[in-house]
């Protein structure tokens, strides 16, 4: 066939075989990724077009780029209007060019790894037969929810129509990201390939052999009939509502709303994307979403300014947060040595790693290989050989003064040494180093597993070069890198501190501790400060409390010591404010009722609100922007307002539950 010449496009290359097979590969000019922007979908249309003048004997779409597809629509085009109007006919135009390319009269095939996501997955749903490679970089999934959005470029009814309600609606609904071989499992994926094989030879062939996708089964289409349909989506509002409300997140119920009303007619179900999505993209919680999308790129490249990486790290104390630090560490690939007085104390945290690594790996061969990753050292012969030394033993200064003073003597010159002190300033502990300049604040947060963010502390006295190391290493584990100065509480501590008080505070005036969390999850916090308060740990409370505030802290502190001595932790003991079974606070239901959350929300936040205000003020950060995206990651601040400076900006519109 003949088709418009190659240099005429900037993204997309189209080339014809011997066989007729027409190869369209996409390759975003200047851009590591591939994203469907306006001028790649403009270009789309040009190719289609000429496809349909010319029809190929098949068509294969693949990728130019290394180990990747797609990951989406351009997201930095969101922001380009608020127009609902425009944004209504830029969805319908590009509703009609995919349908143009799932109705092209020829076999189609599309072939790929690495990121299948969003707006490439729907355009994935267009092709007749899909092959995916079968490596462990390959990742397909819809996960528009997280921008306050839902596929909107036909996915909706082209997923539940590809693989019917049950399978696709939770994706959607979720975000979930998928392996290769449970996407096959669903049938969003028709054919695996492996690793050593070739995409480009199964292509040919399935295009050869006029592969299509099978639809699903009896019990699949059965689900979408009338009654069946509305009794899911009644069963998917509740289990949403058990994560998200309403009028916080939007997009998941609009979805479930475009599925009861027209599950059953995909291409009805398509066209209520245009009117839904659009309006959703306008709205505020969407809005902000993506402003935390941004954030969260922004704290990515925090941890890209040297090339600094690790291969060996030793942890130093093998308590909660050590041996969980320790595990994480030994998770994501590195060899890790753990230490602690004796070997009793060190074999905790490796059962607790070993589960970690079952849940999160799953295969017997990835779990085997990260156990031999990870090695008790309770002479602490990894020291010398070790990239990164972290300290996250018990918070007493005088114990991190000579623990450092002893690595002083022992930890090669390249190494980071760091510690892991959730209050205690650094230059109260540097200074027994021969170097001071050295030693940096690697802050993790409990649960090591979920919490995203790390503080990299510093002061006037750290070296840059180890500040930019720390960074990459936080990086390189998987986690988002935040430079904070060595003040009392740093960041997230010192923020957390006046608001964990005042909550205790209000306990004491009589306000039931399960309003008090009721109140701050309404506000769009995802847990409450008391039931915080014990997933950290009293004995930990206590002791930033006594770093940050000393006797100011008065009642709130005797409250918390008497706990404490009488062993009254939290989580970990099974009983602190609340009583802990199976992992799980036991709340009274009831307690909440009479009183008016939204008052109490806002009496709860206020000394949360005015620290990040001081913090900003006082240089803790660089600029509002890494504080806001400092108090999302690192203490869950509702990611639908935008952060807490934000949202000061912005006040959000008071929710209509007051009460319940």
């Amino acid at each position: 066939m003949t088709s418009a010449p190659n240099e005429e496009r900037k993204h997309w290359r189209l080339t014809t075989d011997l066989d007729g097979i027409a190869w369209l590969v996409l390759d975003h000019a200047h851009e590591d990724v591939n994203t469907l922007g306006t001028d790649v979908l403009a270009e789309l249309d040009n190719v289609v077009e000429a496809l349909e003048a010319q029809p190929p004997t098949g068509l294969v779409l693949m990728s130019g780029k290394a180990k990747t597809f797609i990951v989406g629509a351009d997201v930095r085009e969101f922001d380009a209007t608020d127009k609902v109007s425009e944004l209504e006919d830029n969805v319908r135009k590009v509703h009609g060019l995919f349908q143009r390319i799932e109705s092209l009269s020829f076999p189609t095939v599309v072939a790929f790894e690495g990121y299948c996501l969003g707006g490439g997955l729907e355009l994935a749903l267009c092709f007749d037969w899909r092959i995916a490679l079968n490596a462990d970089h390959t990742r397909i999934g819809f996960p528009e929810v997280n921008l306050g959005i839902y596929p909107g470029f036909g996915g909706s009814g082209r997923s539940v129509a590809a693989i019917g309600a049950l399978n696709a609606m939770p994706i959607m609904l979720t975000g979930r990201m998928l392996r290769a071989s449970a996407a096959r499992g669903l049938g969003l994926v028709d054919q695996l390939v492996s690793p050593h094989a070739s995409l480009k030879w199964a292509a040919r062939a399935a295009v050869l052999k006029k592969k299509r996708h099978r639809p699903p089964n009896f019990v699949q289409r059965l689900a979408v009939m009338g009654p069946i349909r509305r009794f899911m989506a009644g069963q998917m509002r509740k289990q949403t509502a058990a994560k998200a409300r309403r009028d916080h997140y939007p997009a998941p119920y609009e979805l479930i709303d475009a599925f009861e009303s027209a599950g059953h007619h995909p291409q009805q179900m398509i066209a209520l994307e245009a009117e839904k999505v659009p309006r959703l993209l306008a709205g505020e919680t969407s809005t902000n979403l993506r402003r935390v999308f941004r954030l969260m790129e922004q704290l990515k490249a925090q941890g890209k300014r040297s090339d600094f990486k690790a291969r060996r790290v030793h942890v130093v104390g093998a308590g909660v947060m050590g041996g969980d630090i320790a595990a994480w560490c030994a998770l994501k690939g590195l060899e890790v040595t753990l230490q602690d007085r004796e070997l009793k104390y060190i074999e905790p945290a490796i059962e607790r790693a070993h589960k970690l690594f079952k849940r999160k790996l799953k295969k017997p061969n990835a779990v085997a290989a990260a156990k031999t990753r990870l090695k008790a050292d309770p002479s602490g012969d990894g020291i010398a050989r070790a990239d990164v030394i972290i300290e996250a033993i018990f918070e007493n200064l005088e114990a991190k003064r000579a623990l450092f003073d002893n690595l002083n003597e022992r930890a090669p010159d390249h190494a980071i040494l760091a510690t892991n002190t959730s209050a205690i300033p650094l230059a109260d502990i540097a200074d027994v180093l021969d170097d001071p300049k050295r030693l940096v604040g690697l802050h993790f947060f409990n649960p090591v597993a979920q919490m995203p963010l790390v503080e990299v502390v510093y002061d006037t006295a750290t070296e840059q070069r180890w500040i930019d190391d720390a960074s990459s290493f936080a990086t390189q584990i998987g986690k988002y890198a935040l430079a904070v100065t060595s003040t009392p509480g740093f960041l997230v501590n010192r923020v957390l501190a006046p608001y964990m008080q005042n909550a205790m505070t209000l306990h004491r005036e009589g306000v039931p501790k399960e309003a008090i969390d009721k109140a701050a999850e309404n506000f769009g916090m995802p847990m409450g400060p008391v039931e915080l308060a014990d997933t950290v740990g009293l004995d930990v409370g206590l002791g930033v409390i006594e770093t940050l505030m000393g006797d100011e802290a008065g009642e709130d502190k005797k409250v918390l010591e008497t706990m404490v001595n009488q062993g009254q932790l939290g989580k970990k003991s099974g009983r602190g404010f609340y009583e802990w079974k199976k992992g799980k606070p036991q709340k009274n239901a009831q307690a909440h009722r009479g009183h008016d959350l939204n008052a109490l929300a806002e009496r709860l936040m206020a000394p949360y609100f005015e620290e990040c205000q001081a913090c900003l003020a006082d240089g803790v950060v660089s600029d509002p922007d890494l504080l806001d995206a400092g108090m999302i990651f690192g203490t869950g601040f509702a990611p639908f307002k935008g952060g807490p400076l934000h949202a000061l900006d912005r006040p959000a519109s008071t929710s209509e539950e007051s009460s319940a």
